[in-house]
C-alpha cells in the first residue's frame, strides 16, 4: 500500500501543482521519483513530527494541498495536539497518511504498534478517516481526501496487502461476498482474514457475508441500514482496540436508529492490554485471535 501510496501521489503532482508532500525521514527512496516531478514540493521534515503538522496545516491554510506521511503512531497520537488545532480547529485540507498501521510492525513493539488511533481522531470534529483494505480502496481514499475542505487520515498497511476489489468497482463501502447467516463487518488489511474465514466456512455450509467498510467517519448509515435490513448478527474485526474503533462507531448507529433488539453485535479486535510478546503479523494476529482460523471458530459457536 505505500508504494501504492508513492505512485498516486507522484502522478497527482504531475497534474496538480498544489500538491505537497511532507515526510517524517521515512521513504525517502520510495520518494524518488515525485522528487523528480515535484522537488520544490517535497520537504522531509525528519523525527519532528509535530512541526511537519503544523507545518501542512499552514500550507493547507495557504491554498495547497498538503499529504502528511510517516508510521502510524508518530503521525497521530505523537502530534495530537497539532491535528487537533491546527487540522480540525481550522479546518485545513491536509490529508494525513498513517503507514504501517495495526500490527505492520508487530515485532517492533508498543512503540511502533497503533491500535488506538481511530478512536482517538474519532473524537476530533471535522476529520474525515478512511481504512483502505487493498490498493484500489487506498487510491479512492485519496481522491475523496482532496474533495473535501478539511483533514482526512488514511490508515493504511505496510507491504504485500491482497488485491480484493474488481478495478472497475467505483462504489465505496460495499460487500465484497454476499451470504446467509452472518456479516462480518471490517476494514483494513484485516479484511484478509474475514475473507479467509468465509471461504473456509463455505465449504462447511455456512455462509458468511463480508462487507469492507472503508469510510470510518462520517459513518456509512446508508450501508449499515442495508447490512441491518439482512442481518441480525453482526461481527466487527478490526486490526485496533476493541476500544474506540469501528466496532463502537457501528454501535453509536445502532443506538441512534434503536436497532438493539434487533442485531446482536460481536467484537473482534485487539484485547485491551500492551502485547509484551512479540512476532511478526501473522503470529500476532493468531496469538490474539484476530486470524481466519479463530474467527472460524467465533463463528460456528454463533451460527
Amino acid at each position: 500500500m505505500r508504494n501504492k501510496f508513492a505512485s498516486t501521489i507522484t502522478d497527482l503532482a504531475k497534474i496538480r501543482k498544489d500538491i505537497v508532500l511532507l515526510s517524517g525521514d521515512i521513504g525517502n527512496r520510495m520518494f524518488d521519483n515525485y522528487k523528480i516531478v515535484a522537488p520544490e514540493r517535497f520537504y522531509n521534515c525528519g523525527i519532528a513530527e509535530g512541526s511537519m503538522m503544523s507545518i501542512a496545516s499552514g500550507l493547507g491554510l495557504s491554498g495547497m494541498r498538503p499529504f502528511v506521511y510517516t508510521i502510524t503512531p508518530f503521525v497521530t497520537t505523537r502530534c495530537l495536539e497539532q491535528i487537533k488545532i491546527g487540522g480540525c480547529y481550522h479546518k485545513s485540507p491536509i490529508t494525513i497518511i498513517g503507514t504501517g498501521s495495526g500490527l505492520s510492525y508487530s515485532e517492533l513493539g508498543a512503540t511502533h504498534h497503533s491500535f488506538e488511533d481511530i478512536g482517538i481522531l474519532r473524537t476530533l470534529p471535522d476529520i474525515q478517516l478512511f481504512m483502505p483494505a487493498d490498493n484500489i480502496e487506498l487510491e479512492r481514499c485519496i481522491y475523496n481526501s482532496l474533495d473535501y475542505d478539511g483533514p482526512s487520515y488514511i490508515r493504511i498497511g505496510k507491504k504485500g496487502e491482497p488485491i480484493i476489489h474488481n478495478e472497475n468497482d467505483g462504489k465505496f463501502s460495499h460487500f465484497i461476498n454476499h451470504g446467509e447467516n452472518i456479516v462480518i463487518i471490517s476494514a483494513g488489511p484485516i479484511i484478509g482474514e474475514a475473507i479467509e474465514a468465509s471461504r473456509n466456512l463455505k465449504g462447511e455450509g455456512i455462509d458468511i457475508a463480508v462487507v469492507s467498510l472503508e469510510k470510518i467517519k462520517p459513518t456509512n448509515k446508508e450501508l449499515l441500514m442495508e447490512i441491518s435490513n439482512k442481518y441480525s448478527k453482526w461481527i466487527i474485526l478490526e486490526e485496533h482496540s476493541i476500544i474506540g474503533g469501528i466496532a463502537d462507531s457501528i454501535l453509536d448507529f445502532l443506538n441512534e436508529h434503536n436497532l438493539f433488539s434487533k442485531i446482536k453485535l460481536y467484537k473482534c479486535g485487539i484485547p485491551d492490554k500492551f502485547l509484551h510478546e512479540l512476532g511478526n503479523q501473522e503470529w500476532t494476529r493468531k496469538s490474539i485471535s484476530i486470524d481466519a482460523k479463530s474467527i472460524e471458530k467465533k463463528i460456528k459457536k454463533i451460527v
